[in-house]
């Protein structure tokens, strides 16, 4: 009975301990910081508020940066300090929104908010450039 007695504190103060052991995120959260700073232009998915939905800029992203982590660090810069030459999103886009103001984050909030919208990537939405089904032609019978 005693080692039952002297193992059962210690398995109830385990958790305590090492919270990352339990899913516990030891860095920002993206998708809080995205709904907190980004979430009042952007939707996630079609159709858009003010800015260019998110869905589109991941398909942009992936289409255009082999890895994540590089994906995720051009973003981040980005959103520090916008610019239409650093732009990965459609043309048309910028010309229908306007280039968005700098996000006043610190890297680490704008990294993860980066690699959420990264992780926001559907390839089954299309390519997020205004492409149809029908050659464009206008036809939607």
């Amino acid at each position: 009975m005693k080692p039952i007695l002297i193992l059962l504190p210690a398995l109830l103060l385990a958790p305590l301990a090492a919270p990352e052991a339990h899913g516990a995120s030891t860095g920002p959260d993206g998708k809080a910081l995205f709904d907190r700073n980004c979430g009042v232009c952007h939707s996630v998915n079609p159709p858009p508020k003010s800015a260019p939905p998110i869905v589109p800029i991941a398909s942009a992203y992936h289409r255009q940066f082999a890895s994540k982590a590089a994906g995720v660090s051009h973003m981040a810069a980005f959103l520090k300090s916008p610019s239409k030459a650093a732009s990965k999103v459609d043309p048309e886009a910028l010309t229908r929104f306007g280039l968005m103001p700098p996000v006043a984050l610190g890297d680490a909030e704008l990294k993860a908010v980066a690699g959420w919208v990264w992780d926001q990537y559907n390839p089954n939405m299309g390519q997020g450039v205004g492409g149809s089904q029908n050659g464009g032609n206008g036809n939607c019978r």
